[in-house]
């Protein structure tokens, strides 16, 4: 099988910080976003929506979409178990992992698409009032999720997960696109200095 990354952007990072959890090592082929070439031939070929994270398995089957990359190798590789174990626990990792996609990641992303410079190639019209647009909503979440965090370890309870996983990304990404989490968040704070120490931040 083979990995087709995306270096910084986020999305290819959610696969990799996943992967580091499980101690799983997958052969890597870099896709140059800034070279746009996810709009090759070569890579339409394997992902016609033109997006990374893809991975092709041996017999040529493609998964695209990074978290559904993620269950693939949780099926694999059940422990840890990063989409919780269990019908409760799954279904409250589910629930958080949702809730930072729409309600954090996909509104920085919105940002940076839209009023970022370098986002230009990649998001042609840009729409600089729907980026702004998005910034109310990211700070209403994050406090949100501040008063959740404030009694227990992470997103979705006790356990670190995949949703935790998608917020770090998530936060980490306001910062090339200019935004800064609020000093008053301590409990947010918290818990995103505890989740980025995990070797696999690095990742």
């Amino acid at each position: 099988m083979k990995l087709y990354d995306g270096g910084r952007a986020p999305n290819p990072r959610r696969v990799r910080i996943f992967l580091a959890e499980k101690g799983i090592k997958v052969p890597a082929e870099q896709v140059d976003l800034g070279a746009l070439q996810q709009r090759s031939d070569a890579y339409t070929a394997i992902n016609p929506l033109q997006r990374v994270p893809a991975l092709v398995l041996d017999d040529g089957t493609v998964i695209a979409e990074s978290i559904a990359i993620c269950r693939y190798f949780e099926a694999l590789q059940p422990d840890p178990p990063l989409f919780g174990r269990g019908a409760l626990a799954s279904a409250l990792v589910e629930m958080w992992n949702r809730r930072a996609e729409f309600n954090l990641y996909l509104p920085v992303s919105n940002v940076f698409r839209h009023l970022h410079p370098g986002a230009k190639s990649l998001e042609d019209p840009q729409v600089a009032a729907w980026g702004e647009a998005n910034k109310p909503r990211i700070f209403e979440f994050l406090q949100f999720l501040d008063g959740e965090l404030k009694s227990r370890p992470y997103l979705a309870g006790a356990d670190y997960t995949v949703a935790d996983i998608t917020a770090m990304i998530a936060v980490d990404f306001m910062r090339v696109s200019k935004l800064a989490v609020p000093e008053t968040l301590t409990n947010l704070k918290r818990w995103h200095q505890a989740v980025s120490a995990r070797p696999s931040a690095a990742a």
